[in-house]
C-alpha cells in the first residue's frame, strides 16, 4: 500500500508537468504496451493474467484520476450540458438565445401519443409495472424490430440513457475494459467509471471520414475487454459505418467473446444504408435504442434495450434495485407511438443539416457530412479552440457544443445540432460565422 501510496504521489506531479506542456493525460500506445508486459509477467510467475489485467486496469484509472483532477483544478471542463445551462441562464435574464448544442426536436410527438396521454387517467393506466415493461410495448417493440425478437428480450428503460447504464453496470466489473470508439456520445465512459471499469478509446479522424481501424481495434483488445461499445448513426458526426467495417467489429466480438453495445438511438434517422448488429444475431450483442428522438418524446423518458433473455434478466435486476418501473402512463404513450411513421422527421432533419452543411461550406470549415442523426462536426480553422468559439458565439446568441464534450483530443471541433426551425438555423449560422470570424 506504501508502494501504491508512491505511485499516486509521482502520478499528481506527473499531471502536474502534463498540463504545463498542454499534453494529454492518457497514451493508449504506452497503455498497451504495459499490459503486454503484465500478461507475458504474469504466465512466467504463475499468477492469472485475467486477474493482474484487472489489477492494473484499478492502478491506471486511479492515476488517470488523480492526473485529470491535477488539470481540472487548472481548467474549467464544458459539454453540450454545460453550454445548455449557461444558455438557460442567459434566456432567464432575458437574452434570446437559439439553442444549437443539443439533440431535442423542437416538432411534436404524434397525435396518438397525446390521446393515448389523454386516455391514461380514464384507463386507469397509472400503476406499478413489470420491471421491465408493459408485456404490450414490449410485444411491439418486438414486432416492429423482427428478427424473430421476441417480448422476453427486450426491457423498456427510463430513456436510452438508463439502458446503456443497465448494460455496462451489469455486464462489467471494477478492472474490466471497454473499448470505445470516438468521438461519440460521453455516456459510455462514465458509466464504465461508474461501476470502476476501464475504457479503452479507439480514436477516429476527420481525414479517416471518422472511420475506424479494425486493425487497431484488434490491438487493444486484451484478455480483460468484456465490450465494445458502437454509437452509429454516430453522436456527434452523423456517420454511419460501412458494413464491411461492421462486418470486422463483429467478427473481432465473436472471436474473443466480447459483448457488443450498439447504441442506434438514432437509426430512425438514418439517410444511407444503415446496418443494424441485431441482424447479425450474435448473442452477446446488446440493442439500445429511444422514443425520444425518433418520435420528438425526450421529455417522457422512454428507452428500451434488446439482448438475449440472460442479459435482459441482468439487466432488469439493476432496474429494479434503481427504480422498480418507467412510468405507467409514458409506456402507453410510447406504445401508441410505435407505429406511427418517423420517416417524415428524418426527411426534416436531413434538409436541416443541409442548410447546416451549405453554410459551413461558406465559411470554408472541413466536415465530413452527415449519413444520419442530428449533428454536423466540422472543424475549426487556424488553430481555434472550442470553448474560445462557444463562448463567443454565446455572447452573440447561439448555443453550439464543444467538440472536446466528445472526446479528449478534439478541441478544435465544434458540433452543431439541426433541431430548431429552418429560419433560426439560418440565423443561428450567421451568428455562428460572426463568432468564428
Amino acid at each position: 500500500m506504501r508502494k501504491v501510496q508512491r505511485r499516486n504521489e509521482l502520478s499528481k506531479q506527473v499531471g502536474a508537468i502534463k498540463n504545463k506542456l498542454n499534453i494529454g493525460v492518457k497514451d493508449e500506445k504506452v497503455e498497451q504496451d504495459i499490459r503486454t508486459f503484465i500478461s507475458k509477467l504474469s504466465n512466467e510467475i504463475g499468477i492469472d493474467p485475467y486477474f493482474a489485467g484487472r489489477l492494473l486496469n484499478i492502478l491506471l484509472a486511479e492515476s488517470t484520476r488523480l492526473q485529470v483532477n491535477e488539470q481540472d483544478s487548472q481548467t474549467q471542463f464544458e459539454s453540450h450540458l454545460t453550454v445548455f445551462m449557461n444558455a438557460k441562464k442567459l434566456e432567464a435574464s432575458g437574452k434570446k438565445i437559439i439553442h444549437m448544442e443539443v439533440g431535442e426536436p423542437d416538432y411534436p410527438p404524434p397525435e396518438n401519443v397525446r390521446k393515448a396521454l389523454s386516455k391514461v387517467f380514464e384507463s386507469r393506466q397509472y400503476h406499478y409495472s413489470e420491471t421491465k415493461g408493459i408485456t404490450k410495448l414490449r410485444t411491439a417493440i418486438a414486432q416492429k424490430w423482427g428478427n424473430h425478437v421476441n417480448a422476453d428480450q427486450v426491457i423498456v428503460t427510463p430513456g436510452g440513457r438508463f439502458a446503456v447504464f443497465a448494460a455496462i453496470s451489469s455486464l462489467l466489473s471494477i478492472g474490466d475494459e471497454l473499448i470505445c470508439v470516438e468521438p461519440a456520445w460521453p455516456a459510455y465512459r462514465e458509466c464504465a467509471a461508474f461501476v470502476g471499469s476501464t475504457t479503452k478509446i479507439l480514436k477516429t479522424t476527420l481525414e479517416e471520414e471518422w472511420n475506424p481501424d479494425t486493425g487497431k481495434l484488434e490491438d487493444m483488445i486484451s484478455c480483460s475487454t468484456k465490450m465494445i461499445v458502437l454509437n452509429y448513426p454516430n453522436n456527434p458526426t452523423g456517420r454511419v459505418l460501412d458494413k464491411n467495417i461492421v462486418d470486422k467489429i463483429v467478427s473481432l466480438a465473436r472471436d474473443h467473446s466480447i459483448y457488443l453495445l450498439s447504441d442506434e438511438v438514432y437509426s430512425d434517422y438514418a439517410f444511407n444504408g444503415f446496418t443494424s448488429l441485431l441482424g447479425y444475431g450474435y448473442e452477446k450483442s446488446i440493442i439500445i435504442s429511444s422514443f425520444s428522438k425518433s418520435h420528438a418524446m425526450t421529455g417522457f423518458r422512454v428507452g428500451y434495450a434488446i439482448a438475449e433473455e440472460n442479459i435482459v434478466n441482468k439487466m432488469a435486476k439493476i432496474q429494479a434495485t434503481g427504480l422498480t418501473s418507467v412510468a405507467e402512463p409514458m409506456q402507453y404513450a410510447a406504445l401508441a407511438a410505435v407505429e406511427e411513421s418517423s420517416s417524415e422527421n428524418a426527411k426534416r432533419m436531413k434538409r436541416r443539416l443541409g442548410i447546416i452543411c451549405n453554410k459551413l461550406q461558406e465559411m470554408s470549415l472541413e466536415f465530413v457530412e452527415p449519413d444520419g442523426a442530428m449533428y454536423v462536426y466540422p472543424k475549426l480553422s487556424g488553430g481555434k479552440r472550442d470553448v474560445t468559439i462557444i463562448r463567443k458565439a454565446l455572447d452573440l446568441g447561439v448555443a453550439i457544443a464543444p467538440g472536446s464534450g466528445f472526446g479528449d483530443c478534439y478541441s478544435e471541433f465544434i458540433r452543431i445540432s439541426a433541431c430548431q426551425p429552418e429560419d433560426q438555423l439560418e440565423k443561428g449560422m450567421d451568428l455562428l460565422k460572426a463568432a468564428v470570424s
